[in-house]
């Protein structure tokens, strides 16, 4: 265990709490309680809840990638089986010898395969901190990459020129024995191999070294072959040899070969190892897995149905959902922030919004993301310095929140993911508003784990994000179209006007002299809606958005921008914000987009 307060003492605090984190990982122990180089059931549990976080929240994009290179390495197993084969006049042990090099690269290099993804996942499911919808989309992305990988492998080797004469003949022969094989008998083979791959999987998170998991990953799926066992991918793989042959027609393969191999491999890996090997463990499992353990499990709708009707993931540390918000018609500003002490701008954005509403509460998240890689962890006794140290930083932010007069909240979160969760914030503190921060530092910067249009196309509340460049709230520019974001815009400057006595000016652009009278005209009208009518109103008919925004703004301390129809957070996330004049200009900026609360119809089909 790392102390965070024994860390590098000229570090920034936020940083020694990072610190922590990194050097003890993501969760699970590394050395055994009682016996170092052995480890209880217990222990090997919370090994496998460590890495199934990090498999449960990774996004779809680096899942299916990872998954189509364990499906093409797959090709090497099929390769070697059936070039020993040949080369051994189909000997039952030395045609078998180098079967299981496909899966050890696949293990040993930290590829996905659907048949590994039968024990982490459903733990995580079983305990009640992942839903079921969230284990079927790794499954169904893994799956799809597994599939994809092993037909390019198996285009490969059918017109490749790969395999000699002798053993592409090998290569038929094996792949017709499977595909005669009856269904019910595909489906008990088959449920043996999951029991195989799941006994794989546990056995290799009790092992402490890599040799050891070589021999245990060799001699496991050497079993294979050598009891006429079935394997999912390599079936699917050899299906489609067949189908490039001319010689199987693909439906039929799928139905008839593919499904009950899969069905099988499933139940096998699900029902024989997950299930008994879960029971054998404690009670105590999910708190020595989870700050607070049990009392923050999903609940029955959220695990059933997901993030449809609330959470799809618990993360190991959230001090918040231990205070839902007693008063649910407060005006609630939630405020993600990576570093307590250097984000002190951002809580006082925050704040100044609040404080023009007569009912409201400011709520800072310190959100500490954990690294995507690594297999030591940490304990409940190092969960909790870290709350103490986060809390400890947080409680700056009362005195900011109280010279404003507004009421406020801190809580600390540590997870493995960091986009996402500023959604399922939002969601659970029923915020109103979203203050956060963007630049290069920050851990929700770039990355987001799920679908970014699926995050954004229906926004719990609003967003504001700050550029900070100082906050100088004494002349603010509001360039405006009109529309609710550059409305929302215009809240947060009255705001400013009401606390410090802020100068507004608002700025539209038409395309030519020819619509400056009709530009006045919708300006006046624009800043009378919104209680603006005392700005200085600045109609420019360069027709050069941001050429005119940056000239004008060289001459303001805070520049308000609003989205774009096809929205802000989703362009940030993915760095196609393309106005120059957010990175060109020196001073801070505001960037506003109003919630969006989309039907079904228009989240299927779009904009």
């Amino acid at each position: 265990m790392v102390d965070p307060d024994q860390s590098d003492p000229d570090a920034e605090p936020d940083e020694r709490v990072r610190e922590a984190v990194e050097r003890s990982r993501s969760g699970a122990p590394a050395a055994g309680s009682v016996v170092r180089d052995r480890f209880t059931t217990d222990e090997v549990f919370q090994r496998i809840l460590a890495a199934a976080d990090e498999e449960i929240t990774s996004g779809s994009r680096e899942l299916f990638f990872s998954a189509l290179a364990g499906g093409f390495a797959i090709t090497i197993t099929f390769m070697l089986y059936v070039s020993m084969s040949a080369s051994t006049d189909s000997h039952p042990v030395l045609s078998a010898l180098l079967y299981p090099l496909g899966f050890i690269y696949i293990i040993i290099g930290g590829y996905q395969l659907y048949t590994e993804n039968t024990l982490p996942p459903v733990a995580l499911t079983l305990e009640r901190v992942a839903s079921i919808p969230a284990m079927l989309r790794n499954w169904t992305v893994v799956l799809a990459g597994n599939f994809a990988g092993g037909a390019a492998g198996a285009a490969a080797l059918a017109f490749g020129g790969v395999l000699s004469p002798e053993a592409a003949t090998k290569a038929a022969e094996i792949a017709q024995h499977g595909v005669e094989t009856g269904w019910w008998s595909l489906f008990a083979k088959a449920a043996f191999a999951g029991l195989i791959v799941a006994g794989v999987v546990w056995v290799e998170y009790a092992a402490r070294d890599t040799i050891s998991r070589v021999v245990v990953v060799y001699l496991a799926f050497l079993a294979i072959p050598l009891g006429d066992l079935f394997h999912s991918v390599v079936s699917f793989t050899e299906m489609l040899y067949l189908v490039l042959l001319g010689d199987f027609a693909f439906l039929p393969g799928m139905t008839e070969f593919v499904l009950p191999v899969l069905l099988g491999n499933t139940v096998g890996g699900v029902v024989l190892v997950t299930v008994v090997n879960y029971f054998q463990t404690t009670e105590r499992r999910l708190e020595s897995a989870r700050f607070e353990g049990a009392d923050r499990q999903l609940s029955l709708r959220e695990w059933v149905f997901g993030g449809l009707v609330g959470r799809a993931y618990v993360p190991l540390i959230d001090t918040g959902e231990a205070h839902p918000a007693a008063n649910p018609d407060r005006y609630r500003v939630v405020v993600p922030i990576s570093n307590p002490r250097t984000e002190s701008r951002l809580v006082d954005l925050a704040c100044t919004v609040a404080s023009q509403h007569e009912d409201a509460v400011v709520h800072a998240v310190h959100i500490v993301q954990l690294p995507t890689r690594g297999t030591q962890g940490y304990g409940a006794d190092q969960r909790e310095r870290i709350v103490a140290e986060s809390e400890r930083h947080l409680a700056d932010i009362g005195a900011t929140a109280e010279s404003y007069g507004v009421d406020y909240e801190t809580s600390t979160v540590v997870s493995h993911r960091s986009f996402e969760e500023l959604f399922d914030i939002a969601e659970r503190e029923r915020a109103d508003l979203v203050v956060m921060g963007w630049d290069d530092k920050r851990p929700w910067t770039g990355r987001a784990e799920r679908s970014l249009g699926e995050l954004t196309n229906s926004l719990p509340c609003d967003f504001l994000v700050f550029k900070d460049r100082g906050l100088d709230p004494s002349k603010l520019l509001i360039p405006t179209a009109g529309g609710p974001h550059c409305d929302l815009n215009a809240a947060v400057a009255r705001a400013f006007r009401a606390t410090a006595d802020a100068e507004v000016t608002v700025l539209h652009i038409v395309d030519g002299p020819d619509e400056r009278e009709a530009g006045e005209a919708f300006l006046e009208e624009w800043a009378a809606d919104n209680d603006l009518g005392d700005a200085r109103l600045v109609v420019d008919d360069s027709g050069d958005v941001e050429a005119a925004i940056e000239r004008e703004a060289a001459d303001h301390s805070l520049l308000f921008m609003g989205a774009t129809e096809r929205g802000l957070l989703a362009r940030l996330a993915t760095d196609s914000l393309h106005f120059d004049v957010v990175d060109d200009t020196r001073t801070s900026v505001v960037l506003a987009e109003r919630a969006t609360r989309r039907s079904l119809v228009e989240r299927l089909f779009g904009r």
